[in-house]
């Protein structure tokens, strides 16, 4: 089956994330890291590309970026490609370092540019890697503050204000401010299946579904509310495995 073709931004921004195949690290040192913010810039010339923000975890990459003259999948063919034949010299290997397709989610207002922008700065933290956005060294947060090497920083600034120290000091604020943004991620989907979810419900102590149904509406949906609370469980599937409507489940907190 072919490939669904990617549904082209409006006004050319992206968030990007290119990721290690197999999910297998793609910088072993600091060296490496480097390799890729060089190849990145020497690439955004070439493409015309910007860049808005990035960061570099261990076996995946974030970009905020913005195609012009070329288009985000050429231009990502070209850095990973370049950065996958320095790397495979280096380590004496072979083959793919990346998987093959990157994904990527368009970027059409600005309310979600600056939700994506603080994201990415966040990853970092919400890995637990750092405790805070300052101290996280291999993405643009700090490029926002001292002289700029890889990134394009006067968009994202304009949009706090049109003075620059005010905008510095907006743009700090909300990069500081606590979330739950939800983008485009690198977790990989759980799904838990039936035999689990029976088996949680005998531990809970609900041997049969009958007897969950002739149960208070309280309790009942205690129980429900426990089942909803394990990791890659749907309700969907809730509904076919207590015999309980999709409806009633939905509406259980």
């Amino acid at each position: 089956m072919p490939r669904k073709a990617r549904r082209a931004s409006r006004n050319g921004i992206y968030h990007i994330m290119l990721r290690g195949v197999n999910r297998q690290t793609i910088f072993e040192d600091d060296e490496d890291r480097l390799r890729l913010l060089e190849t990145i810039k020497r690439f955004k010339n070439i493409s015309k590309i910007k860049i808005y923000s990035y960061c570099l975890m261990d076996n995946h990459v974030h970009l905020l970026i913005k195609e012009t003259e070329e288009t985000v999948s050429k231009a990502i063919q070209r850095i990973s490609s370049s950065y996958v034949y320095w790397y495979n010299n280096k380590y004496e290997r072979s083959g793919h370092l990346f998987q093959d397709r990157f994904k990527s989610e368009n970027v059409e207002t600005i309310s979600y540019f600056l939700t994506v922008l603080r994201y990415i700065h966040h990853n970092p933290l919400k890995a637990g890697l750092e405790n805070s956005v300052f101290d996280c060294k291999w993405t643009s947060m700090n490029e926002y503050l001292d002289p700029t090497n890889v990134v394009d920083i006067d968009f994202a600034l304009q949009l706090f204000s049109s003075n620059r120290s005010k905008a510095i000091q907006l743009f700090t604020d909300y990069m500081q401010e606590s979330n739950d943004d939800q983008c485009l991620d690198d977790h990989l989907k759980v799904k838990t299946s039936d035999s689990e979810v029976r088996s949680h419900l005998v531990a809970l102590g609900i041997p049969n579904n009958s007897i969950l149904q002739q149960m208070e509406k309280k309790n009942r949906d205690e129980i429900i509310s426990k089942l909803k609370g394990m990791n890659g469980v749907s309700v969907r599937q809730l509904s076919r495995i207590i015999g309980i409507s999709k409806s009633v489940i939905d509406r259980v907190r």
